[in-house]
């Protein structure tokens, strides 16, 4: 049974990101090593897809607010380096009380040498301050991050230097890439 879901979330994958008539150049042309790694990395997630109370219990912890045509963030601080199947962070959007993942994401303190994924794209998030409610505060050093974010009365969390992205869109299509920084998709989420 598990080969068969394996299989056929590899076809289902396969020819949404190859047939599909919105998709993008960088997707129809994607390497057959990164489809099968789609295929790893959505087996690997499914639990998560709509069910944000198990990422949760898994370790995962919101970072951001809702940013714009990319998400909610949630890190699992517990997990380093590069494996499809266990991405440090899981990008949601949110409609009403549902949750839903859209993406996974991994971020270095600078490019890797070697791209993880063929044919894999760049973005990159500043340095900032994180607080507990997921808020954050675009600062450029952890002694300018305030005990509690002025907005929101969120505790401090932890500060990050500025850090380079690499969001792998694989829950939620998009029409930019399967490694675009921002998906142009989730407009209808961003007022959530």
């Amino acid at each position: 049974m598990r080969r068969f879901v394996w299989i056929l979330t590899a076809l289902v994958v396969a020819s949404t990101l190859v047939a599909a008539p919105s998709a993008s150049t960088a997707e129809a042309t994607l390497d057959p090593e990164v489809v099968a790694q789609i295929a790893r990395a959505r087996q690997a997630t499914l639990k998560y897809a709509a069910n944000l109370a198990q990422a949760k219990a898994d370790g995962y912890m919101i970072i951001t607010s809702m940013i714009p045509n990319m998400g909610y963030h949630f890190l699992n601080p517990k997990i380093e380096g590069f494996d499809v199947t266990k991405p440090p962070i899981l990008g949601y959007v949110r409609s009403g009380g549902r949750w839903q993942l859209v993406a996974i994401e991994w971020v270095y303190p600078t490019r890797p040498a070697v791209a993880p994924l063929k044919g894999a794209r760049y973005g990159s998030f500043g340095a900032a301050c994180h607080y507990v409610d997921g808020s954050f505060v675009m600062a450029d050093a952890e002694a300018k991050c305030a005990k509690t974010n002025a907005k929101t009365g969120s505790a401090f969390n932890f500060w990050h230097p500025p850090l380079v992205t690499l969001h792998f869109w694989i829950w939620y299509p998009n029409p930019n890439g399967v490694f675009a920084e921002f998906n142009p998709l989730l407009t209808p989420f961003n007022s959530e």
